[in-house]
């Protein structure tokens, strides 16, 4: 994650230094989507709700669920989130939120009705791991500048006098070194910032283990969740894409290649990495 986060860190600089040199456009980008990326961050919990139809329940609507949230914000010291339930049957659970005081758990319908008790309390002290770890705030502002390059490449072939101060004979070369650089910062951005989710999912697994002190459990809804996800039409499934980096388990998981796209770590490192925090349990009992 240190390593990572320097790489986004190297590229902050060189493309703050590349607009700040070329372009008169710097400051405006970076206003544009500094101000949606706030927008997305404080209005996350409401926004991934919302695509997902989920409804905030109360104690007595869903009594289980809370005495389970309640028991494990015990145990991590952390403020207890708005509580959730999404009517659908794809079997999954999601974390959102600014910031622990301001934060939402929900579950869906599936997941309930496919995990034990033991099972489900393994997932929600995962989720309650990504609250209490800051996640949101973490990859909302590690994903800004490949916010703030896909800006530039997607509007900039639009903004034709976003080098007006220029002389008009330079004019072209310097917007395609901006372009060009937007580009390569986007798509490395993009890579890097999936790498940090995926270990931020791995993070979100041990501290989870550790706080049920039954990794099994964990690791046991893992393997349903994944089994289960294969017989959910695409259909649903792809619905669900806007707020799959959120999910316990990922919506549509991708091989070979296409895994260092993926927002979540494969299955088997993360059984494997559970199997470890099981055996660090067994020796220190």
């Amino acid at each position: 994650m240190g390593g990572v986060s320097l790489g986004l860190g190297a590229l902050y600089i060189l493309f703050a230094a590349v607009l700040y040199s070329f372009t008169d456009l710097g400051v405006l980008a970076l206003v544009i989507v500094l101000a949606l990326a706030w927008g997305q961050w404080y209005f996350s919990d409401t926004l991934a709700l919302k695509s997902m139809n989920a409804q905030v329940v109360e104690p007595q609507q869903a009594p289980e669920l809370h005495a389970m949230i309640d028991r494990l914000c015990a145990l991590a010291d952390m403020p207890k989130p708005r509580v959730a339930v999404a009517v659908t049957d794809m079997p999954n659970a999601f974390a959102t939120g600014r910031s622990p005081r301001h934060s939402s758990v929900c579950v869906t319908t599936g997941i309930m009705q496919r995990l034990d008790a033991d099972e489900l309390e393994g997932v929600l002290a995962h989720e309650l791991s990504h609250v209490a770890n800051r996640d949101v705030t973490v990859m909302t502002v590690a994903s800004s500048i490949g916010l703030l390059a896909g800006f530039i490449t997607r509007w900039g072939l639009y903004a034709g006098n976003i080098f007006g101060s220029r002389d008009n004979r330079n004019s072209g070369a310097v917007f395609a070194v901006v372009f060009l650089v937007s580009m390569l910062v986007y798509a490395l951005s993009f890579v890097l910032t999936r790498s940090l989710s995926r270990y931020r999912e791995l993070s979100a697994d041990r501290s989870g283990a550790y706080m049920t002190g039954r990794p099994s459990k964990l690791s046991s809804a893992l393997v349903k969740i994944s089994g289960e996800m294969a017989r959910i039409p695409n259909r649903d499934l792809r619905e669900s894409q806007a707020i799959s980096a959120f999910f316990f388990a990922p919506a549509i998981n991708r091989q070979s290649v296409g895994a260092m796209f993926s927002t979540h770590p494969p299955l088997q490192q993360r059984l494997d990495q559970l199997a470890q925090v099981s055996a660090e349990l067994s020796e220190q009992g």
